[in-house]
């Protein structure tokens, strides 16, 4: 049931995100990038660009998600893409 909220939470994401934020570990050479997506609705996803866009983490909040991320001592780069800048 869990796979099914997460699947359609990411294709949901997919076309009504409102914002990204790039995550990079910077211990590894060259570095590993993820993609935090979020929406007004209190949907994230993280992407990883190097598996085919894979979600690898999804959450109800941008907390857990922020957390998921520097539990496995990634930092998010400076700034963010928001959607209404973009179209």
């Amino acid at each position: 049931m869990k796979t099914n909220i997460v699947l359609s939470t990411a294709l949901y994401l997919g076309n009504n995100w409102k914002f990204t934020e790039v995550w990079v570990d910077p211990t590894s050479v060259p570095p590993y990038v993820l993609m935090l997506l979020g929406d007004d609705e209190s949907n994230f996803c993280i992407f990883d660009p190097t598996e085919g866009y894979k979600i690898v983490f999804a959450s109800y909040s941008y907390q857990e998600a922020k957390l998921w991320l520097l539990e496995d001592e990634y930092e998010r780069v400076e700034g963010r893409l928001l959607m209404a800048e973009v179209v």
